[in-house]
């Protein structure tokens, strides 16, 4: 990638990404320049990862090709009021913000911005993403598909229209949150049973890693894959029905459900 990569905001996953683009060699340090309200974080990116420092938001504006709105999404309105003069209709802005929508942003720039917005996960901390992208009308094919290969530096992206992003928001966004309270759960079952926690914790963690695997890699339904588990009269198929007879399945419908709707609210303010 030739282009030149602003990051406006460099908390957890402008951070992530940033390191996703240098791990990957997508792009040279060179060639990513960051502005933060925190100077000193800044600076110490700057002298760790050997990356520019910009003193300003319109700096980094004016030399991007393509810029990163990694900042609060209460913030967003303000930062393009603040870029917008120094802002190249040629520069594509891909905003990170969770609840911005595109009309939002267009409204604040006017007609003629290539904008993508973007639902990456916290799993980019570690190079294991899932990230959906959706683009407005002035964003090419191309100009797509090097936002694809920046966010597959860090894992996996979909293409999806922004009606389906509170979908994306309870499935992949905030997801990792209730994975993680299903690892602890189990490991806290291990502990129980007597099981040192921290080997609790791993047992656990790679058993749903391994499960992920098996449905990405397989292509076999998740319901083939359980069936496979399953021997007749088993301890397995004990802890199935057990996990039924709670309502494992509807309280996760639910909970995702619940995500999508508080998304949806989030958007409408």
């Amino acid at each position: 990638m030739k282009q030149h990569i602003g990051f406006i905001g460099s908390g957890n996953m402008g951070l992530a990404i940033i390191k996703g683009l240098l791990t990957s060699k997508v792009a040279k340090p060179e060639q990513i320049t960051v502005f933060d309200i925190l100077h000193d974080k800044v600076k110490q990116l700057s002298a760790e990862l050997n990356i520019n420092a910009a003193d300003s938001e319109v700096k980094v504006a004016e030399a991007a090709d393509i810029l990163f709105l990694a900042v609060k999404p209460n913030t967003v309105p303000n930062v393009l009021k603040t870029i917008k003069p120094k802002l190249s209709k040629k520069t594509i802005i891909v905003s990170i913000a969770a609840g911005v929508t595109l009309e939002t942003m267009e409204k604040e720039l006017g007609k003629g911005y290539k904008i993508v917005r973007v639902m990456p996960n916290t799993p980019a901390l570690v190079n294991a993403a899932m990230s959906s992208l959706t683009e407005n009308e002035n964003v090419t094919a191309t100009e797509l598909k090097a936002i694809a290969t920046i966010f597959n530096s860090l894992g996996e992206s979909e293409a999806v229209p922004e009606y389906l992003i509170h979908a994306v928001t309870g499935i992949s966004g905030s997801s990792p949150a209730y994975v993680f309270m299903f690892i602890e759960a189990m490991a806290d079952a291990a502990v129980l049973a007597g099981m040192p926690r921290a080997q609790a914790y791993k047992f656990a963690a790679q058993a749903v890693m391994g499960s992920a695997k098996m449905v990405l890699e397989t292509g076999k339904h998740p319901g083939e894959l359980k069936d496979m588990v399953c021997s007749p009269g088993g301890t397995t198929i004990e802890a199935v029905k057990t996990l039924e007879d709670t309502g494992f399945r509807p309280s996760v419908i639910n909970a995702v459900t619940s995500c999508i709707e508080k998304s949806k609210l989030m958007s409408n303010k």
